[in-house]
């Protein structure tokens, strides 16, 4: 994690320095136009995860096989939907509504039209993945995320050498890293995995039973376009692509410091629907109440120095870079804390299925962030208050999440706050002052600072959450584990 995320960070100043502000923040918002109509497959992909989980909690291998194969020709369906979608109301979105320079007008065109290519591809591959984190089989994503993270620094440095326009060439070589992936983990899952063989189901209950359950979780992956591509698309129309730009630095950072908490709930997540499937719903509770604090004490590790360093950061990563990159870096991160706690929860309405309730309340609430943003813009204010308004909706949904799952699950609202979000609360609060006081005595902007910055607040983020941030039986049995390894050491 630590190598993908620095050669990713990496990656994006070599790609921002080749391809200039204006046509980094193109590729990011066209390419996210191009996003906005995925969110059927977010619902789908979802759906898939979750009955191939369950059916292999079950022990259920014909089953795995039928949804594997039901999954497979839904998202080929899906895609060619997407597709035909993106190359009518997109084209008109494209050419009426957004802010491209016309000079630049050809070159986004292709890169849109690419960027279709490589969305029919990803769309595809969607129940492959979900039968590889089905089978907790998490290796394979280390070794080609890292292959990944290698292969986007290369064509960092080749579009340096571009026989043609730099920004269609980055996207044509991107578009290319993603076959070549894709076919990685087809290969792997053929060979891997006898279920993912291709059959032919004529089963329509299942497709049914799919497509409802996908259904029932439309309205939660819409609030996700809303809060992510559609406020993108807000920025692109009030402010041009030079904000977009900023915007796309900040989900840079962003991107690379949440591997550290997805990749933890990637083991999660399967962990949490076998709880369920084995009738475990003590076990299961224990297991997103613990996991959601750990995902947050993971993240609030990097998140910590980034906050504080954060305009040093950025200048030692880019030089020179785009005005609102600092504040907006900043409020996105906030948002990844929320979202941080929120995942382990969410799980646990797919585990049960019930989620046609959950997303029509939590979604509604969240899908509230596009109208307020526009309404804010409109009025004039400033292209940060996109990212407080996202923030605002953000912690109204998880109040509105965490009293809707009481419906479905037996478990005290009371303690579960107290043990997630006050712990979590808690640990934020503690773990700051210190690294905050070295910081303000330390005035020069320097690497040591940096460096010093970073230790301070590992330590003390440590100390802070071995002390308050864990309950009792974890606590007692890290300590024991502890005084086995230093008694082996000796």
């Amino acid at each position: 994690m630590l190598l993908v995320m620095g050669t990713t960070l990496y990656t994006s100043r070599v790609v921002l320095r080749v391809l200039g502000e204006v046509d980094y923040g193109l590729y990011n918002v066209v390419g996210g136009l191009v996003t906005m109509f995925t969110f059927l497959n977010g619902s789908l992909g979802t759906a898939t995860s979750r009955y191939i989980t369950f059916e292999l909690g079950k022990k259920n291998s014909d089953g795995v096989n039928r949804v594997f194969n039901v999954a497979l020709v839904i998202h080929v369906m899906l895609a060619l939907l997407i597709i035909a979608l993106a190359e009518t109301v997109g084209l008109w979105f494209f050419y009426e509504k957004m802010t491209i320079p016309v000079n630049r007008m050809d070159a986004a065109f292709w890169v849109y039209q690419i960027s279709i290519v490589t969305c029919f591809f990803s769309l595809t591959q969607v129940p492959y993945n979900a039968m590889i984190i089905a089978h907790e089989d998490m290796r394979v994503y280390a070794w080609v995320g890292i292959a990944e993270a290698a292969f986007k620094l290369a064509v960092a440095f080749v579009i340096m050498a571009s026989p043609f326009d730099v920004l269609v060439y980055y996207a044509l070589l991107l578009c290319a890293v993603q076959v070549i992936i894709m076919l990685f983990y087809r290969f792997y899952c053929n060979r891997h995995f006898k279920e993912s063989r291709i059959r032919l189901y004529r089963d329509k209950a299942l497709y049914k039973e799919m497509f409802s359950f996908g259904g029932a979780d439309l309205i939660g992956n819409l609030s996700v376009l809303a809060q992510g591509q559609g406020l993108n698309l807000l920025l692109n129309m009030f402010f041009g692509p030079a904000v977009n730009a900023a915007r796309g630095i900040a989900y840079q950072v962003q991107g690379a410091v949440t591997q550290f908490g997805n990749n933890f709930m990637t083991a999660v997540k399967p962990q949490i629907i076998k709880s369920y499937a084995e009738g475990d719903v003590e076990g299961m509770m224990r297991l997103v109440k613990d996991s959601s604090c750990f995902s947050f004490y993971l993240m609030w590790l990097i998140c910590l120095p980034i906050f504080l360093e954060t305009d040093y950061i950025l200048r030692l990563w880019l030089g020179d870079y785009p005005d609102h990159s600092v504040s907006f870096l900043r409020l996105v991160l906030v948002l990844c804390l929320i979202q941080t706690l929120k995942t382990p929860r969410s799980t646990v309405f797919h585990a049960t299925g019930h989620i046609k309730f959950v997303n029509m309340t939590v979604g509604t609430v969240l899908c509230l962030a596009l109208p307020l943003a526009y309404l804010g813009l409109k009025l004039g204010f400033s292209p940060e208050s996109v990212f407080v308004t996202a923030n605002a909706t953000m912690i109204l949904s998880e109040l509105v999440s965490v009293f809707v799952l009481k419906k479905y699950v037996s478990y005290s609202i009371h303690r579960y706050l107290l043990s997630v979000y006050g712990r979590c609360l808690l640990v934020a609060c503690l773990s700051m002052l210190v690294p905050m006081l070295v910081y303000d005595k330390w005035m020069d902007a320097t690497f040591g600072r940096l460096v010093v910055t970073c230790l301070v607040s590992s330590a003390s983020i440590g100390v802070v959450v071995l002390t308050v941030g864990l309950r009792s039986g974890i606590k007692d049995r890290l300590y024991c584990e502890l005084r086995r390894r230093l008694n082996i050491a000796r």
